[in-house]
């Protein structure tokens, strides 16, 4: 166990605001240990609301780290840029980013851990190095954090949308408008809690996502999308709210495929970041996968 004592200069509205600016963790990750008890102000367990005030006591007992249960596995990756403290991925359709709802073999984090040298261990045992994820079926860049100062750093960027991170899908029918904004409340679907869906306002956490019309075709739309916040399923329920689903989302896209897809045509295809460590400024792009572009021809032949 480390256990960090503070003595606070001056008034803070929230012990958790506090510690995560005094300590090498998340904001999360701090609140998540004030959640279990672990953060007191002058000997008194505190909740993560709680106000620090000048000349107060502050304690947070960190865990020692949990072993990783996850095992290194020989899995092609292609990494498109790697130093001593990220790592830049080009993941595969078909890819889950991590372990979970039963599924412990065949994960990014398996094929991470048998091709890095090292991995953050703030996101614990499940989830090392992971700082953002993309779901299974979506193909693109993510940057993966090699130690815990980079996970702050990149972390934190992503909360301050510093962090930039763009896709390509091809859409359902034609978008009238060259560009614009969806800004709504994201949660579970109420009559599907597999899925995600839009709620109304003050029922869900915040989205929004920018999309631009890049190509038009005659039954379809290459869209553009920028991330502003980063929820689940985020960009494919945007277009499904706009009339306009991913082609092949087997979960908010038409009943009836067009294509024999493995997935949703979505890629996240440019990233762009500035370095924890050296602070440059960093863009990262990836192609289009194979199968994007062979239904890409397709419906550029549509008439």
């Amino acid at each position: 166990m480390d256990k960090r004592y503070f003595t606070a200069e001056e008034d803070c509205s929230r012990v958790d605001v506090f510690l995560s600016e005094r300590v090498d963790l998340t904001r999360s990750s701090v609140k998540k240990l004030i959640d279990g008890g672990n953060a007191s102000i002058n000997g008194k367990i505190v909740k993560a609301g709680q106000a620090v005030k000048a000349l107060d006591g502050v304690e947070l007992n960190i865990p020692d780290p949990q072993p990783i249960d996850a095992r290194p596995e020989d899995i092609p990756l292609d990494i498109v840029y790697e130093d001593g403290d990220i790592a830049v991925i080009n993941k595969a359709r078909g890819m889950t980013v991590h372990a979970g709802n039963g599924n412990t073999e065949g994960t990014l984090v398996n094929a991470l851990l048998f091709r890095l040298d090292s991995l953050s261990g703030i996101n614990g045992a499940i989830r090392p190095g992971i700082v953002h994820r993309i779901d299974k079926d979506t193909t693109g860049l993510l940057v993966v954090a090699k130690n815990d100062k980079a996970h702050v750093s990149l972390s934190k960027q992503i909360a301050e949308k510093t962090c930039k991170r763009e896709y390509l899908a091809l859409l359902e029918g034609v978008l009238k408008a060259d560009s614009g904004t969806v800004a709504t409340d994201l949660g579970r679907d109420p009559s599907d809690r597999l899925k995600m869906a839009v709620l109304p306002a003050g029922q869900g956490r915040y989205a929004e996502t920018e999309y631009f019309a890049e190509e038009r075709f005659a039954k379809n739309t290459l869209a553009r999308f920028s991330l502003r916040t980063g929820r689940t399923h985020q960009i494919r329920v945007h277009a499904k709210y706009l009339g306009h689903p991913v082609v092949g989302d087997p979960v908010y896209g038409y009943k009836k495929q067009r294509f024999a897809l493995q997935g949703q045509l979505l890629h996240a295809f440019k990233l762009e970041l500035t370095h924890p460590k050296t602070e440059e400024r960093m863009a990262f792009t990836a192609p289009l996968p194979a199968d994007f572009e062979r239904i890409l021809q397709i419906v550029r032949r549509d008439v």
